[in-house]
């Protein structure tokens, strides 16, 4: 019987305040997305020591880099704030850009979700836009205060992983964004965009390693069954070749 892949999957983080303590919470969806691909979720809570970091990521088979209700500090990322934007704590932020740049530099099979595929471009070299609506002309709406189902369609270039994951026909995804990728980092190809041109998903052009970002959320609760695909195929990538079994020659008594 062969093992199961061990998937490390980042959580999310608050602070201690005023009469709370600082807590770390994983959203179920990761977790069982994982688990219902044929994988093992492990949760990794914000070590703060990169030794210990690089330890726990070596028993890993692949990580999930989660997404956030919260932004990307804009201030770290060069803008003057926008009163949309809300920084997520500085631990969280902290933590996801080394475990991220750890897992990179160890070439581990990454699916970067949400704000995990924001932070992947820019720690390669790539920007954003801090608020679509108001940073690329004609904008669509991807991110709705009153409806927490909104979905829209994807147009996926044909040949990439994306491509594979989803096969032909309409597709539409789940979106709750204001910031997005604008140039794109030199590591990374677009697999995927929505029809006003705001880039939906990113992955690195290399077929021997699984290293791939989706704006949209799939483990959410208003993905779609199609989205399963990405944690079917990401697992898929994850996963050691079986050992081939060589057959010895057998000597036959004279």
């Amino acid at each position: 019987m062969s093992k199961k892949p061990l998937i490390g999957i980042t959580g999310d983080f608050r602070p201690e305040q005023k009469e709370a303590q600082a807590i770390s919470w994983f959203y179920t969806g990761y977790y069982d997305s994982i688990t219902n691909a044929g994988g093992i979720p492990m949760m990794i809570p914000p070590l703060s020591d990169d030794d210990d970091l690089k330890q726990f990521l070596n028993q890993l088979d692949g990580l999930v880099l989660s997404g956030c209700a919260l932004d990307l500090d804009p201030i770290r990322l060069g803008f003057e704030k926008h009163p949309a934007s809300r920084a997520m704590p500085l631990r969280r932020e902290d933590f996801d850009r080394r475990i991220c740049t750890i897992a990179m530099e160890m070439k581990l099979p990454l699916l970067a979700i949400g704000s995990g595929m924001q932070l992947m471009n820019v720690l390669c070299g790539g920007t954003l836009h801090q608020h679509v609506t108001e940073d690329v002309p004609g904008a669509m709406y991807h991110r709705d205060g009153v409806e927490a189902n909104l979905r829209h369609i994807i147009d996926i270039v044909p040949g990439t992983r994306v491509d594979k994951m989803y096969g032909p026909g309409e597709i539409r995804v789940n979106s709750q964004h204001h910031m997005a990728v604008n140039y794109i980092s030199k590591m990374f190809i677009v697999s995927a965009t929505a029809p006003d041109g705001v880039i939906e998903a990113i992955e690195i052009p290399d077929e021997d390693w699984f290293c791939v970002g989706v704006q949209w959320h799939p483990q959410n609760h208003s993905s779609s069954a199609l989205d399963m695909q990405v944690f079917e195929n990401f697992l898929a990538a994850c996963e050691e070749p079986e050992p081939q079994i060589l057959q010895m020659p057998v000597r036959r008594a004279a």
